[in-house]
Order: structure tokens, then C-alpha cells, then sequence
């Protein structure tokens, strides 16, 4: 029989440890040959990420040593950090940035392949007939100046290093065609971010391996280019976003042509480098991944009728998609289970899991199961959330309470929320907590307009929506207006401070590496996005009155609630100062405030020590400011002015 206990403090087998020492996080697929790769972040082991193989006989097989951290520092963010070529391994190595050479058989021990210089790479081919790989790579060795990007050819031989293109801010998604005669890339400029505008461009390869007459093939300051690839007959295959949705079309004979118009998104936002929604069986045969209305969805496009096949599969979401002859592997998703790497066979259908990123298995009776919700915002728009109801089979609320609820906005804030499975999220809803993870204007999945209400409106769009998200929750009966708490990292800890601080719906808040002080965010952050508020707010210093008039340090004395800030003392992409600035303020004004800062952890925490403890620091803090005792024992954090 369900015991009678206040929201809040039911007590949940869904504990942070449990959360962290069943959980590793998987992504960037790689295929060569039948031979599946795949890279594997393990908290356990200090947050290292390692290259990961299952053969075509089903043995799965650690490539990379813990003595080594695959991850790449380019744009900050990574992703593209490893390549592959007849059991071939090329891969960054976090600790030093250098490119590492490997066989894939056993007890092989990597080679450098670059030189100790303040050098990154990421995302590329390896150019097997000329012995090398291209690449992207960012040049630190200016300490005056911005870093450098280019493509560049590194030989696999002698370990020289040839700029293929530069002038341009950026670039991304260099990618040789079939038979090694073209090279296509990706570039955009200052104040562009990718999912802006990029063109897209490509050339000839000469005889002694450079490049000649160059082409523009699409793209612009305000058509989004993403992820272009050369099908097996060498046609060139490509992304767009020129309708105002990322719809998939190809260059052939000089001309551009619309496969499949959709108002539906087959692209993403390339917040990281090697991201892949779709790929070739065949010359016949484009498997892909898309959102319509919401929904994602796996299928199959005969290039030659131009016919879209939906693919049915049991999951919610489809990531990081690779595509073998007969084969497709993806990372799939769905509400009620941990992520997993799947082998869906295009022949038969049937899938198989390879890997699955926890080893959690947790009774139904505890878990929350989401619902999508349109819940009306300003200026009488509608915004998206996925809410999460209080679940615990062992537990009901006294009659006529309401739960508290903690409203989440994701970061970016070019980004997006899903309903996959989050035990993170299950922690709470199985404490008696209900949840809204908000889709914000300005996410990603509804179309270039939906994304473009955040345009200038970084810090009024966002806000609203995560307030009238709550309003919302509150009016239809399903939240305590009093014990109503907001949490974000990044953008998302932004977002929290200006709805605490702008705001007076919510009681309390997390910031997690959050922006308190954006004049401070545009002048100290990395080059990848030192121009983003130039779109988001207004170029700086020419609109530094609005920079000012959002920026939450500036009105310490409109926060009026108790904030807990965590922060990792390396992160390079919100420095420490941020947070640390508001903990003094709040100090000042002896608001209840806590600080916690995690030796080694960068933007993002990785460490699975880390990820528990803040966890269980920010349910401490609520339950001290909400006053209810949580069920178990919680280590304490110190909480000035409480």
C-alpha cells in the first residue's frame, strides 16, 4: 500500500549513484567496413572518452587505452575527433591536442603524428591514395590573436602539414569524393553561426594534392548548410535550409536540386564537429532521419523515384546515423529506456543492441512517462515543453497538495529538449517533483522562423517561455506556485539568472556554468562564439545598453530568491568569474546562496564523482528552501544566509 508523504520527500531507488556508475555516454558512429566504431565517454574513469569496436562477429573490443582521452578541443565543444581507414586510427588525445596514429589490432600503442605546438584538429578524411588525412585545424600559437582555422593535409608519412583552404573564420565537413578527384568543405564568417549561414563549396584535386578552381555550390549569411556528402556514383548530397527547413537536396550537373520538400527538419544545429543525419546504401538508396511535427523519424529515399519510405523502429530518436551496405547503426532513444547503439538490418528490419549507455534497469512503477506539450507565450505565440508528472509507486501526496515543479532550459540556446529516457530527470519526478523541459523560441526541430524568434531576443523570448511554461502548469492545477524552482547550464544557466532576477515567478534556481553578465560573455569567451550575440542581443559594444540592461549581475537588487551556482574551474567557455560574481552580490544581500566548484571539470561536468554530487547538492538545496526532508541522507552544502 502507497504511503502518504509530502512532495519532495518520497524516497527513490533512483539515487545519483546509481545514476553514475551504471551510465556511460555514447556517440560519434564511424563505420569501416562491417567493422562498427564508436567513441564511449565512462564518468568512472575521470570523464576519459575512448574508441570503442564491435567486429562483424559481434566482439566488442576497447581500441584506445584509458591512458588516452579521445576528445578533440576545436570550437571548444569537439566532436570529429577520431578517424578510421582499414582498421587505421587517427585520433586527438585531449591531454596534449595531438594527433595520434593506431592500428586496430591489440596491444598496438599510438604514434604521434603532430607536433607539440598549440594545435587542434577535428573532422575529416582520411585521403588513403595520397597517404594523408584532411582535415580541420585551429592554430593556437598566437596568443595575441584569434585562433586560426583552415583545412589543412596532414601526411600519414612524414608527418607534414599542408594548408588545402583558409581565409574564412570557419570551416567543417571537408569530405573527398568516391574517386578521390574533389574535395567539397563547409565555411561561414563572423557574426554567422553554422546554423545561420554557410556556403558550401567545392573543388578539384590536382596532381600534387592541392586544390584548384573552387566553387560555391549553395549557401549564404542566411541559408544554413549541413552536412554535405558525396553519394557512391560521386554526386554531391546536401542540406539546406533555403524553404526555412533543412530539407535534403543534391548538386548534379551544376544544378541544385530538392530532393523531398518537407516542412520538417533532416538537419541539426552543428553545435559539434561529425554529425551525421543521414548517409548511402546504395547510389539508389538515402537512409535518413528527420523531425516532423515533433516526431522523429527513420527512412529510406529511393534517389531515383525521389520516394520517402518511413522505417518503423522502436525508438523515439535516431543520432550520429552511419550507413553500411545492408546496414544502419544509430544511437536510439526512447522515453522509458537508457540510449543505446543499434544495428537496424535495411533488409529485414530487425535490430540489434550493440551497447547500451546504462546498465539501469528500473521498475515502471517510478518512472515518469513525458508528455509534449503547446502551452500559449507572449505575444500570442505558443512555445513547446515535455512535461514529466511526480511518479513513485510506494508514495501519494497528501490530498490537495500540488508538487513542486522544476522547469529546465536546455542550453545553446540553439538547441533542443527531447523525451529520451533521462535518469536525471526520473530523480527528480520519483521524489515528488514534476518537471517541464521547455523547448523555448529559439530551439531547434520547428523550423528556421521558430528558431529565429530568438534573434535579438536573448534573454526576453527564452524567459518568457520558461515563465509562462510554469504559469501554465500552475493555472491547469499541476504545480505549487510557491515551490516553483528553474535549472539550465550554459545558455541555460542564463536563462535561470534572468527569469530569477527579471522575473518574480520562481522561488528558486541552478545555475549550472550559467552567463551572468553578458558584456562580460562577448569580450571573454572562445573564438567560435565570440560573435553569437552579435544575432542573439546586438553587436557589441555598439548595443552594450542592452548587453547591460540583461545582464543579470547588473540587478542584484531584483534577486530576491536562493540560487545554487555550480561550476567547473576550467571551463573555458564560461570562466568562473561569472558565477562567482553573482555569489558575492547574493552574499552581499544575504539571499540564501550556494557555490560549488569542481576541480578539472570544464564546460559541462564529466567526472562521474562530479555529476553526483551536483546532482544531489542542487535536491539538498531545494529541500532546505522548500522545507521538506528528503528520505535519505544527502551530503550537506554550505548555504550562506540560510
Amino acid at each position: 500500500m502507497a504511503k502518504i508523504a509530502p512532495y519532495g520527500a518520497w524516497q527513490s531507488p533512483i539515487t545519483s549513484e546509481v545514476i553514475v556508475s551504471n551510465s556511460i555516454r555514447l556517440g560519434s558512429i564511424q563505420l569501416d567496413g562491417s567493422d562498427i566504431y564508436w567513441n564511449e565517454l565512462r564518468p568512472t574513469q575521470k570523464g576519459r572518452s575512448l574508441i570503442v569496436r564491435c567486429s562483424v562477429d559481434g566482439d566488442i573490443t576497447d581500441i584506445t587505452s584509458t591512458d588516452c582521452n579521445v576528445r578533440t578541443r576545436v570550437h571548444e565543444y569537439g566532436g570529429g575527433a577520431y578517424w578510421v581507414d582499414q582498421g587505421h586510427i587517427v585520433f586527438a588525445n585531449f591531454l596534449d591536442q595531438r594527433l595520434y596514429q593506431q592500428s586496430s589490432g591489440p596491444d598496438t600503442a599510438p604514434k604521434p603524428l603532430t607536433p607539440e605546438k598549440a594545435l587542434r584538429y577535428a573532422d575529416g578524411v582520411v585521403d588513403r591514395s595520397r597517404q594523408r588525412l584532411i582535415c580541420v585545424r585551429e592554430d593556437h600559437t598566437q596568443s595575441d590573436q584569434a585562433a586560426i582555422n583552415t583545412i589543412v593535409a596532414i601526411s600519414l608519412d612524414d608527418q607534414t602539414q599542408t594548408v588545402l583552404v583558409s581565409g574564412s573564420d570557419f570551416y567543417s565537413t571537408p569530405r573527398l569524393s568516391p574517386d578521390g578527384t574533389q574535395l567539397v568543405w563547409l565555411s561561414w564568417n563572423h557574426p554567422n553561426m553554422p546554423w545561420d549561414g554557410t556556403e558550401l563549396w567545392v573543388a578539384e584535386i590536382t596532381a600534387d594534392g592541392t586544390l584548384a578552381k573552387p566553387q560555391k555550390v549553395a549557401g549564404g549569411p542566411n541559408e544554413s548548410i549541413f552536412q554535405p556528402q558525396w553519394s557512391p556514383d560521386g554526386i554531391l548530397y546536401f542540406i539546406g535550409d533555403a524553404t526555412g527547413w533543412w530539407n535534403l537536396y543534391r548538386w548534379h550537373h551544376q544544378t541544385v536540386e530538392p530532393l523531398y520538400p518537407l516542412e520538417a527538419e533532416f538537419g541539426a544545429p552543428q553545435w559539434s564537429f561529425g554529425m551525421s543525419t543521414y548517409g548511402f546504401a546504395s547510389a539508389q538508396t538515402l537512409v535518413c532521419t528527420y523531425k516532423y511535427q515533433g516526431v522523429q523519424q527513420l527512412a529510406q529515399l529511393d534517389t531515383t523515384t525521389l520516394t520517402l519510405t518511413k522505417i518503423d523502429t522502436p525508438y523515439a530518436s535516431m543520432g550520429s546515423l552511419q550507413v553500411g551496405a545492408d546496414f544502419v547503426v544509430f544511437l536510439g532513444g526512447s522515453p522509458s529506456q537508457p540510449s543505446v547503439l543499434v544495428r537496424l538490418d535495411l533488409s529485414t528490419g530487425e535490430t540489434i543492441e550493440l551497447r547500451r549507455s546504462s546498465t539501469l534497469e528500473i521498475d515502471e512503477g517510478y518512472l515518469s512517462t513525458p508528455e509534449t506539450i503547446t502551452f500559449p507565450t507572449s505575444n500570442n505565440l505558443s512555445a513547446y515543453g515535455i512535461y514529466y508528472p511526480p511518479k513513485n509507486k510506494d508514495y501519494i501526496a497528501p490530498e490537495g497538495s500540488r508538487p513542486p515543479l522544476l522547469v529546465k532550459s536546455h542550453g545553446g540556446p540553439t538547441a533542443a529538449t527531447s523525451s529520451n529516457f533521462n535518469p536525471a530527470i526520473q530523480y527528480w519526478t520519483s521524489r515528488g517533483f514534476a518537471v517541464l523541459d521547455v523547448n523555448y523560441g529559439g530551439s531547434t526541430g520547428y523550423g528556421r522562423a521558430y528558431r529565429e524568434r530568438l534573434k535579438g531576443n536573448w534573454g526576453i523570448v527564452d524567459i518568457d517561455d520558461c515563465v509562462n511554461g510554469a504559469n501554465y502548469l500552475v493555472t491547469q492545477g499541476k504545480a505549487d506556485p510557491e515551490q516553483l524552482a528553474i535549472d539550465g547550464g550554459s545558455a541555460g544557466g542564463y536563462t535561470t539568472l534572468g527569469a530569477l532576477t527579471f522575473r518574480d515567478v520562481f522561488k528558486a534556481g541552478a545555475s549550472y556554468y550559467g552567463v551572468s553578465d553578458m558584456a562580460a560573455l562577448a569580450m571573454d569567451t572562445h573564438k567560435f562564439e565570440s560573435r553569437y550575440l552579435d544575432s542573439l542581443v546586438g553587436p557589441y559594444p555598439e548595443r552594450k545598453d542592452l548587453y547591460e540592461a540583461r545582464s543579470p549581475i547588473n540587478f542584484t537588487d531584483q534577486l530576491s530568491c536562493p540560487v545554487i551556482f555550480l561550476q567547473g574551474d576550467e571551463d573555458k567557455i564560461v570562466p568562473p568569474n561569472q558565477a562567482e560574481l553573482m555569489v558575492d552580490a547574493l552574499r552581499e544581500k544575504t539571499i540564501p546562496v550556494a557555490y560549488l566548484l569542481f576541480e578539472g571539470e570544464q564546460h559541462g561536468f564529466r567526472k562521474a564523482d562530479n555529476i553526483k554530487r551536483a546532482l544531489d547538492a542542487e535536491f539538498y538545496f531545494y529541500s532546505r528552501v522548500f522545507g521538506f526532508k528528503p528520505a535519505e541522507e544527502i551530503k550537506p552544502v554550505e548555504i550562506w544566509g540560510l
